[in-house]
């Protein structure tokens, strides 16, 4: 499959032209020419005869079983939550690939939470000034092939399973390899993230916003050079990977910052703080944090979302409508901000074009991110999975939502701070149902509901055990009048799990985006 040259909008660019941008990204390690960063001709995908497929093509019922039997291959790899310090088998793969990751600038976000929204609003600010993008994120809400987009765009199950079915050959190489050393194949992570870095260079884009899934030095995503490093807030999650240690998990995650790039650092503790300037210190990064040489200015409630004023490397950037709730957003649309005004080289002499950030940034989706997902009563859905995040997405509905009466449906993986996120939870919610989901993982609804009644006591307690009881019992409970007889005014909130969050669009008929 083949793109079409690209054209760069200079009006959006803002004082950099496209001549400018064209040879930023040449020498930032992107191929500019005419049809340029293809991985190889063999693996350049057409349509029949030879018509280019575009990236948003309907899925058919035979693209959709083919995914599910490439997603049934995958599944029988080392799962993606495992991770091991070594990026050996990536690299190789990545080496008889031809280096796919090699052909286009890297933006690279890293952090504990607030990552994918992150990425998706670099994503809309790259493609509305310019640039081709390739998206990279994970994990996926509803179908896998979101985590591999195109302009904005997932790419189709078709090109999914096209994408596999050309890399499998190298992937198998790789394997057969390894049988001799450690006998340890290749990762379902390192596959799919291959698959992203040999998408991105088919296509061909001008940059890639890559999304790190697990820690940093040793994420597989991570053999990318990135000339931009993102990082959001940091604080305890996936523990039986990155250690308990907060400071040790804040140097995995610095391990992004690469020699001369540069590092934008959102809020974080002073600890916190101190390790990821050490880290720049040591790789001659340049460094950039908010609160200090970018940040939120002002920021209002706004309706479907909040209106910002941004402090950024190039100046102010007011007026500016973000469709997403949340103090959190804020912070996170600020990073996003300086992130891409570093990649194009934005400072004190020159900004970003207003108009084109304010259309980038009004047009932000980032499902499963306290998005409403219906009204009458209100449903609203959340990817928190870890204490810190459900915290803000608690602080953002009690400062953003009028709710008479908040019913929580929840479900959690078993190796997640069950405990930790219902206490995060207890204050907004009147009534919780615990439930569970379709992953392996997921704490059983029995023993969540334990952990639930010593918080919330038994009579706000109710145990479902499939997620699509759970909304109907928590939506019919929300709409219940009051004691004093007064219409509820209710609404659910569905968290705790990005899997949970992914059900409850599938149940309530949103399609993946």
């Amino acid at each position: 499959m083949r793109y079409e040259p690209h054209t760069f909008d200079a009006d959006a660019a803002g004082d950099t032209d496209p001549d400018e941008i064209a040879q930023f990204l040449a020498a930032a390690g992107g191929d500019t020419t005419p049809g340029g960063g293809a991985l190889m001709d063999a693996m350049v995908r057409t349509g029949p005869d030879d018509e280019a497929v575009p990236a948003a093509e309907h899925d058919t019922a035979e693209d959709l079983a083919a995914l599910r039997e490439v997603e049934t291959e995958l599944d029988r790899r080392w799962p993606e939550t495992r991770i091991a310090p070594s990026l050996d088998r990536i690299r190789a793969l990545c080496d008889v690939l031809g280096e796919p990751q090699r052909s286009y600038p890297v933006v690279h976000v890293a952090g504990t939470n607030g990552k994918s929204s992150v990425t998706r609003m670099i994503d809309a600010l790259l493609t509305r000034i310019g640039p081709r993008t390739g998206r990279y994120t994970s994990p996926h809400l509803q179908l896998v092939t979101e985590r591999i987009a195109l302009d904005g765009r997932p790419i189709s199950a078709r090109r999914y399973v096209e994408t596999w079915q050309e890399i499998a050959p190298y992937v198998g190489v790789v394997d057969r390899a390894r049988d001799a050393v450690d006998g340890v194949h290749c990762s379902k992570f390192e596959v799919l993230t291959a698959m992203a870095f040999a998408a991105f260079a088919d296509a061909p884009v001008d940059v890639g916003v890559i999304e790190t899934g697990l820690g940093g030095s040793w994420d597989a995503t991570n053999v990318a050079d990135a000339a931009v490093a993102a990082i959001t807030p940091i604080g305890l999650d996936h523990q039986e990977y990155l250690g308990s240690d907060i400071l040790d998990i804040a140097r995995e995650k610095a391990g992004i910052i690469k020699p001369g790039s540069v590092a934008l650092l959102a809020q974080q503790t002073p600890e916190v703080a101190q390790v990821l300037l050490e880290r720049a210190v040591e790789v001659d990064a340049e460094v950039a944090r908010s609160g200090v040489e970018f940040g939120v200015l002002e920021r209002s409630v706004a309706v479907g979302g909040q209106q910002l004023r941004l402090q950024g490397l190039g100046g102010e950037y007011d007026d500016i409508y973000l469709p997403l709730f949340g103090e959190h957003q804020a912070g996170n649309a600020a990073l996003a901000l300086a992130a891409v005004e570093a990649f194009f080289g934005a400072g004190s002499s020159r900004r970003l074009d207003l108009e084109a950030v304010r259309d980038a940034f009004a047009a932000v989706r980032v499902p499963g991110r306290l998005e409403r997902l219906r009204s009458a009563p209100t449903v609203v859905v959340d990817a928190a999975h870890n204490p810190h995040g459900a915290a803000a997405a608690a602080a953002a509905v009690k400062a953003e939502f009028s709710f008479r009466r908040l019913v929580g449906v929840v479900a959690i993986m078993a190796d997640k701070d069950a405990d930790g996120i219902l206490a995060a939870l207890e204050p907004i919610f009147d009534e919780v149902v615990v439930t569970g989901m379709s992953s392996p993982r997921a704490m059983d609804p029995d023993q969540l509901g334990a952990l639930a009644v010593a918080r919330f006591g038994s009579e706000r307690v109710v145990v479902e055990t499939r997620m699509d009881a759970a909304l109907e019992t928590a939506i019919s409970m929300s709409e219940e009048t009051s004691d004093d007889g007064a219409a509820a005014g209710g609404g659910v909130l569905v968290i705790g799990s990005v899997v949970a969050a992914g059900e409850a669009r599938t149940l309530l008929g949103r399609e993946p985006a």
